[in-house]
């Protein structure tokens, strides 16, 4: 592997009002690695352009793209008017924010001049405004601009840097650490306190949670034309899989969340197995979580169940009503013997008894073989990321690369939970059922079961179909999204927080880079969910299970982010995906064929620079061009059928194709 690097480019923007049949004008842009926000496609802004100069950090950005937007007056008082924000999205009559469009139901709260300290350009003078949902800073200075545009959910932390009788340039302003892998600070003069006022606005609209606010999702007044939240309906996809049947049913036990509070309320569990028999299991296995169905293979009924560990506990607790119970997940199918696959490393395993749980021994569970993985805790994973992100922003030291990025074990995890992955799914396409959990089954677990079900269900390498997943097990399944994230939180160091979903989305990039025609979705939905997963624009990803979402009414005050994707759903094709229902992706997990994710990880580095490559570019035009020539025969073809040119349809051939004969045999050489 060698060290990522890539040729500069210079950013064409299409001048306001250039009309679509004239000649675009174009002027040009710099924008800072640090600052690069993933544009909102439904603006309807036209595409950049970008042409390789050696310029000193320039990256593509959608931000400015017009230059008649009027400039921020600091003098209005932020929350008048503030019914104008109320507009509906169709209308797309957002309030200017300096170059920046306002969402609807965002408001401006504060402006300040302050100085950029950037790692890549250095110091720059400009202005910073701060929204109920964003940071964005503009230089005054600099030649083109630079700007910044940071959701408030990103930022982690917020540290004063220096004090009133600091010494040295600069060093006077605030730190703040982002979770999407960047770092921003800014420096203000010394004199009154300047930062006091910016500080206290910044760290109580940066965590509202923590200050007795709403997160901006809830007063986000953006309207689609999908509703997102019907992406995911769980007896639809239970009936897609061939459920219920007459070895597994739909059970309702949850439906007030009494068995299990982080569970969803829609379970499916063994035909044979009762009511009564599922609250006894309940009380053996932590936080109630009982193993429970995800997905059937519809040939040979092997099925992927998940839990959490059972409670055996130092002194080596048995619980025959549990043991029961996996034996009949075992005889669903005919398995032979059941494979459990415990997620965690053996030794994590039997310390874990200290503290009451543990895992299914030999003398227990004689129809069982256990399996560990050897995939680390939340803390290790943490650390892990902390690492990797020292060693690509802001500088990714070339002489060190290899040795560097080794040493932070980032794709070494990747590695094992992919590798995971793969023997469940292997010993699924084998006919043998098998059991998935680590400790509480709502990390490891989640990681492990949408992978296999990824490598085994061509439904969820189709976009919508990706969506259900992630919707079933992660956030149905009760993924602790609010304690990993700490969304709204001020407390940084909390031990919760860790990069579990980060890493999953990850292990998904790792094998689209594998089988490049088996997604339908490419590499911008993954970002998104990634850059939206720490928003908290919408509320696809906030609370920890599906009861806190009931109890703070999340599905109707809030927007899915899929009514976002699924709005516009070409800009995340992938132009290069073939359908294929019955094959199984197993992906190579070998340190030789992983790569680092350079256009996520190391994305604000303006050297770094995101294009499409000339395969995919050219794929595109292909398929424009085809479709050009489709309509331009459709238009012909009616033309030709119309009344006034039956002279002409008379002369033609008497068994003239359709339309649609026509279609199917037209095909892109490529």
């Amino acid at each position: 592997m060698t060290a990522p690097h890539v040729t500069l480019g210079e950013v064409l923007l299409p001048e306001s009002g250039a009309k679509q049949t004239d000649k675009i004008r174009e002027r040009r842009i710099a924008v800072c690695g640090a600052c690069l926000q993933k544009t909102d496609r439904r603006q309807k802004q036209p595409p950049v352009l970008i042409r390789s100069q050696s310029v000193e950090e320039v990256l593509p950005c959608r931000v400015m793209a017009s230059a008649s937007i009027p400039v921020y007056n600091s003098s209005n008082n932020p929350l008048e008017n503030s019914s104008n924000h109320n507009a509906s999205r169709e209308s797309l009559k957002m309030e200017p924010l300096a170059d920046c469009s306002l969402l609807p139901g965002e408001e401006r709260i504060i402006d300040k001049d302050i100085i950029y300290i950037c790692p890549f350009s250095g110091a720059l003078k400009g202005k910073v405004f701060i929204t109920n949902y964003r940071l964005y800073f503009k230089s005054a200075d600099a030649d083109p601009a630079v700007t910044l545009d940071v959701p408030l959910g990103a930022i982690g932390r917020v540290e004063k840097m220096g004090g009133a009788s600091s010494r040295g340039e600069n060093s006077y302003g605030l730190d703040i650490t982002c979770k999407d892998m960047r770092n921003l600070r800014f420096a203000l003069k010394q004199e009154g306190h300047s930062r006091r006022d910016i500080f206290d606005i910044l760290f109580k609209y940066a965590f509202p949670l923590s200050h007795g606010l709403l997160l901006f999702a809830y007063l986000s007044q953006e309207k689609f034309e999908e509703n997102g939240w019907s992406v995911y309906k769980p007896m639809e996809e239970f009936r897609r899989q061939g459920l219920p049947n007459d070895k597994w049913r739909v059970t309702f036990i949850n439906a007030n969340y009494e068995l299990c509070d982080t569970y969803p309320t829609i379970l499916v569990v063994p035909f044979k197995a009762t009511e009564e028999d599922l609250r006894k299991v309940c009380t053996f296995r932590s936080r109630g979580r009982i193993p429970v169905l995800s997905w059937i293979h519809r040939e040979n009924q092997a099925v992927i169940c998940r839990c959490s560990q059972p409670l055996v506990g130092m002194s080596g607790k048995r619980n025959k009503d549990d043991e029961r119970y996996l034996d009949l997940i075992r005889e669903a199918n005919g398995t032979a013997k059941l494979t459990i696959y415990d997620a965690r490393p053996s030794v994590n395993a039997v310390a874990n008894k200290a503290t009451g749980g543990g895992y299914e021994g030999d003398d227990a569970y004689q129809n069982a073989e256990l399996v560990f993985l050897d995939i680390h805790n939340i803390h290790v994973m943490r650390e892990s990321l902390k690492k990797l992100k020292d060693i690509v922003y802001p500088n990714v030291e070339e002489s060190h690369w290899l040795s560097s990025l080794e040493s932070t074990h980032w794709l070494e995890h990747i590695k094992l939970v992919i590798s995971g992955a793969i023997q469940v799914a292997d010993k699924i396409s084998g006919g043998n059922s098998v059991v998935v959990h680590c400790s509480d089954g709502w990390d490891r677990t989640a990681q492990l079961t949408s992978l296999a079900m990824l490598m085994l269900d061509s439904h969820y390498r189709t976009l919508r179909g990706f969506q259900v997943l992630l919707e079933k097990e992660w956030i149905s399944f009760g993924h602790k999204f609010a304690n990993r994230i700490g969304h709204g939180d001020k407390n940084h160091a909390d031990q919760d927080r860790s990069p579990i979903f980060v890493q999953f989305i990850d292990c998904v990039w790792q094998m689209t880079k594998q089988f490049p025609t088996a997604f339908e979705f490419n590499e911008r939905l993954l970002v998104t969910i990634l850059d939206h997963l720490f928003s908290c624009r919408f509320g696809t990803f906030l609370y920890n299970c599906e009861s806190a979402r009931d109890t703070n009414e999340l599905r109707s005050k809030t927007v899915s982010l899929w009514s976002l994707v699924n709005s516009d759903l070409s800009f995340y094709q992938n132009p290069f995906y073939t359908p294929e229902s019955n094959r199984v992706l197993y992906p190579v997990a070998s340190m030789r064929h992983l790569e680092l994710w350079v256009t996520y990880y190391i994305r604000w580095n303006p050297r770094i620079r995101q294009q499409q490559s000339p395969v995919e570019q050219r794929y595109i035009e292909l398929l424009a061009l085809r479709d050009e020539y489709l309509k331009k025969l459709e238009e012909l073809q009616l033309s030709d059928s119309s009344p006034n040119s039956s002279h002409l349809s008379n002369s033609s051939t008497p068994n003239a194709a359709s339309p649609t004969q026509h279609v199917t045999h037209l095909h892109t050489p490529f």
